[in-house]
């Protein structure tokens, strides 16, 4: 690829050319990022692993508009979104890009059935419509019966399983996953793992960052992160579809 870069292949949901980010604090710079090419393809799974401040937190932020860009090109969807400001971001959010965090992020005051139809609402999809799409998404999470709970009355892993029903209500073309498990026992690991690898089965694009080597185990492909750079970027098991134009490769320029 050249440095110009020629903009995303067919078939891909996150397309970055040379992405770099700087942390600058009190102490020395950290190069959280460095000039880092990626191409994930729809239907993909990839899980994006390293130590602790290898920068593969900063990646995902940027790939969901939490942080933005020193410098480098990114699209999401075959749209140019590198130049978006909080206002441009916080539209694609609501509409093609569901995010869970590691500590659920819920509002606290809100019931379960609150904090997932919200998001539905925001992008105005009818009241009827958005509560079937909760109820459906709370059903299939084993939710049931806790749709006036606030979030203080549930464990950690319903807790996450709200979060990722509330990410999901929209449909998002692409699932960022950061540290999903990472503040919850084995059982709420299991959890879900089992249920992003059910949503990954029907098509769902998920990019996740995680140090736990069995969630990793559920993705088709493990980036190792360090330093802000790509140490290995290799397919588990049967490898996708091929997808014209998506080499499901990630480049790195130094």
């Amino acid at each position: 690829m050249s440095r110009e870069g020629s903009g995303p292949p067919p078939g891909a949901i996150v397309h970055a050319e040379g992405l770099t980010k700087t942390h600058h604090g009190d102490r020395a710079p950290v190069h959280a990022v460095r000039d880092v090419d990626l191409t994930i393809g729809e239907g993909e799974f990839v899980a994006v692993t390293g130590p602790s401040g290898a920068g593969k937190s900063t990646l995902l932020h940027l790939v969901g508009g939490l942080e933005r860009p020193d410098s480098g090109r990114l699209w999401i969807g075959g749209e140019r979104v590198d130049g978006h400001g909080e206002a441009g971001w916080a539209v694609l959010r609501r509409r093609s890009v569901g995010i869970v965090f590691q500590f659920f992020n819920l509002v606290s005051h809100l019931t379960v059935a609150d904090n997932v139809e919200l998001p539905a609402l925001l992008v105005g999809t009818p009241p009827r419509a958005a509560r079937a799409s909760r109820d459906e998404l709370l059903a299939e999470l084993g939710l049931r019966g806790r749709e006036n709970a606030l979030p203080g009355e549930l464990s950690g892993g319903e807790q996450q399983r709200v979060a990722l029903a509330r990410a999901l209500v929209n449909q998002p073309a692409l699932l960022l996953a950061d540290e999903p498990a990472g503040s919850l026992d084995s059982k709420g690991t299991r959890d879900v793992l089992r249920l992003l690898s059910r949503f990954h089965a029907r098509g769902q694009t998920i990019l996740m960052v995680t140090h736990d080597a069995r969630m990793a185990s559920a993705a088709d492909r493990v980036i190792s992160f360090f330093d802000g750079r790509v140490a290995d970027d290799a397919a588990l098991g049967d490898p996708a579809p091929a997808r014209p134009g998506v080499t499901g490769v990630l480049d790195l320029k130094d």
